[in-house]
């Protein structure tokens, strides 16, 4: 039997781009797929957007929620796949082979976790890449550098999830990477590589929205560090991860990237 792939969809009023992205998921060539969607209980037409494509969803939760993290945590109890991962309302897959090239990657049952490279485009022009992130085999140092995967691309087995926990709430804007950094540095969960891009995301993310997110992230991830016994030099961090940044604005897809 093919491996089942759990995909969690959390939306809010994402009438704009979430068609977009269950497209991008039915389109998927792999044969076991459960999609679910987790609603923030949007006032908009999510949900008569969601009811077109009722036959490809496994399930459809609306309903108020302590914000995006606490909304995936319900998607991973919902969750019966072998594997989970996230595709939020502003991001879809980049080609129709990318949960299959994951599936693959799976089989091999030392990995217990896998990501790839992701590519931030224009709203309104999804074919015009603003940022490439590349990423890079994975070394616990990395972290220190300012280096995580992105989120988006990122798929652990659902055994993962039950051995360590979901998202942690009580970080508000970088729960996603503490999880990461929880399952992969804390917890030696080995993961692959996989040198393609898998997702395409929409400018204009929650946390990169204003300044003060983002210095309110990095405090997030300084708390993340400290909570697992990580100390990394703060000019290091900080160095690494305004380098790696500013790499991705000039950088695409198919370039060498040093």
């Amino acid at each position: 039997m093919s491996m089942k792939i759990s995909l969690i969809t959390v939306c809010f009023n994402g009438e704009k781009t979430i068609e977009d992205t269950i497209k991008s998921v039915i389109s998927q060539t792999h044969e076991s797929i459960e999609y679910i969607i987790i609603d923030g209980g949007s006032r908009d037409g999510t949900a008569g957007i969601v009811s077109k494509y009722e036959a490809h969803v496994a399930q459809f939760v609306s309903e108020p929620d302590q914000g995006i993290y606490d909304a995936m945590n319900k998607g991973i109890h919902l969750a019966t796949g072998d594997v989970i991962g996230f595709i939020n309302a502003d991001d879809f897959y980049a080609d129709p082979g990318v949960v299959e090239r994951v599936a693959r990657t799976f089989e091999d049952s030392t990995i217990d976790a896998c990501y790839g490279d992701l590519c931030y485009v224009k709203q309104d022009d999804t074919d015009s890449v603003v940022r490439y992130w590349k990423s890079s085999e994975f070394k616990p140092e990395l972290f220190l550098r300012g280096w995580c995967p992105p989120h988006p691309t990122f798929f652990a087995r659902r055994s993962v999830y039950e051995r360590f926990g979901g998202f942690d709430l009580d970080f508000r804007i970088a729960a996603d990477m503490e999880l990461m950094l929880r399952f992969l540095v804390a917890h030696d969960v080995p993961a692959a590589y996989l040198p393609h891009v898998l997702v395409k995301m929409r400018m204009g993310g929650t946390t990169n929205r204003s300044f003060e997110n983002i210095v309110n992230q990095n405090r997030e991830i300084w708390r993340a560090f400290k909570k697992h016994g990580v100390q990394p030099s703060l000019l290091s961090f900080l160095g690494g991860k305004m380098i790696s940044r500013g790499r991705q604005f000039f950088s695409r897809p198919g370039e060498a990237v040093n």
